[in-house]
């Protein structure tokens, strides 16, 4: 059963078929309530059912909090704007994994230990030669990612909490390098190692931009922005990658394949591929007197095409984390000497006319994040195909901090979701055949 939080005996009672059901109601310390239905099965002898999960539980966490009515967004009880200012990545990793902000010394010893783990085994070069030169680094990393397993084998026992950090380390530091050999891989330049001197940002922009044909100084600017990302898109609660790295988890696979089936569900364009949509859409759009039609077109239910980079699945207020990347978007755009860059002039006239509309306001579609990552991304010098790659790198704090906390929770057990079966039953073979000849 689920730890409570509040001992105030709550419960919300279920009538079925005359029948009442007493069901526990537990208090978040922020929040909603939940309803306790883990028992209801053995009592009543139902399921219940919500499609998406998007009114179920699934796990007790005291990670990541989201009122999405409110565009609140906090790690560990800190509020994300005052972490994307004050903080930088690896201590966001350290306080999404460990539970708190750790003091000065606590946080040189964590950097070193990431730092020793930036490089990969030499071999790993020959699964990168393995795919084509066009493939998706985001099918790279996945790959790779997977394959971390058959290297690093003293970190596999999930039951040695000794193992589970190395693990969770190992995923963070490796993460930058395998993101940028598939960069590299795809635009056919050698790779670039770590440098130890320098921050995860700055070593990521490092292994991703220099060569041998000349020096490449990390920008400041740019580093504090590609920090920033990384802190933005750290973690988001039970989202459909970090639920899959929990599915994953609950089998008792090892945490290299769980963050790999995690990457695999963040590449899809409803979830971490959102933002390259959101850069092509504005593109498709090409210029602000051309927004009207396609505000137009995205209200029209007949037309398939869908504004992208506003609205979200939890957020019926402005993504705290666009307000944070709109400011850092024009400095980034005059740093690199793009002052009155049609995109971001589109993406703001797309905005404020966006957010006046009618259509807009009832249906609460506010930007989010993607609108504005893309566009810092691009900038930088990234293509649209690494935007996932670089959110997957981030992404791994999270994954690793709600992996931990799943192997460390007493009443965890696999997961294994019900079903609504509206099949056919009890078929005797040959008597219904299709009249199809084709499948």
């Amino acid at each position: 059963m689920p730890r409570k939080t509040s001992s105030n005996n709550k419960s919300a009672k279920l009538t079925i078929n005359n029948k009442t059901y007493d069901l526990p109601v537990y208090d978040s310390t922020a929040g909603e309530p939940v309803i306790d239905i883990s028992g209801l099965h053995s009592q009543a002898k139902v399921f219940t059912y919500d499609p998406g999960f998007t009114s179920t539980a699934s796990c007790e966490s005291k990670i990541t909090f989201i009122d999405g009515e409110k565009g609140i967004l906090r790690y560990r009880g800190y509020d994300i704007e005052e972490l994307a200012k004050k903080s930088d990545f690896i201590e966001v990793v350290n306080l999404l994994i460990y539970g708190d902000l750790p003091n000065k010394e606590q946080l040189k010893k964590y950097k070193k230990l990431i730092t020793r783990h930036t490089l990969l085994h030499e071999q790993i070069i020959n699964f990168f030669q393995g795919f084509r030169r066009d493939a998706h680094p985001m099918a790279m990393m996945v790959g790779v990612m997977g394959a971390l397993s058959s290297f690093y084998q003293d970190s596999l026992d999930i039951g040695d909490a000794h193992q589970r950090q190395e693990a969770t380390r190992r995923i963070v530091a490796k993460s930058a390098t395998i993101g940028a050999m598939a960069y590299k891989y795809s635009i056919g330049q050698a790779f670039v190692s770590p440098k130890n001197n320098l921050t995860f940002s700055e070593n990521f922009l490092h292994m991703c931009f220099s060569n041998t044909a000349e020096s490449f100084k990390v920008s400041p600017i740019i580093s504090k922005a590609m920090d920033t990302i990384f802190i933005l898109h750290a973690d988001h609660e039970q989202n459909a990658s970090t639920s899959t790295v929990r599915l994953a988890g609950s089998s008792g696979a090892n945490p290299f394949a769980c963050i790999a089936a995690g990457v695999s569900s963040l590449w899809g364009p409803a979830h971490g591929g959102a933002n390259q949509a959101a850069l092509e859409m504005l593109e498709e759009i090409g210029h602000s007197k051309n927004i009207r039609k396609f505000i137009n077109k995205a209200k029209d239910k007949k037309d398939p095409f869908k504004l992208m980079g506003f609205g979200h699945r939890v957020y019926k207020n402005y993504d705290p984390r666009a307000k944070i990347l709109k400011r850092i978007c024009q400095k980034v755009l005059n740093h690199v000497g793009i002052k009155n860059d049609p995109i971001l002039k589109l993406a703001i006239d797309l905005e404020k006319i966006a957010l006046k509309e009618k259509y807009f306001i009832e249906k609460k579609l506010y930007p989010n994040v993607d609108f504005y990552s893309g566009i810092i991304l691009k900038a930088i010098g990234f293509p649209p195909e690494m935007f996932t790659v670089i959110f997957a790198i981030a992404r791994t704090a999270g994954w690793t901090a709600q992996w931990t906390e799943m192997i460390e929770d007493p009443i965890q057990k696999i997961g294994r979701p019900r079903q609504l079966y509206t099949g056919q039953n009890n078929l005797k073979y040959g008597a219904k055949r299709s009249k199809k000849n084709t499948r």
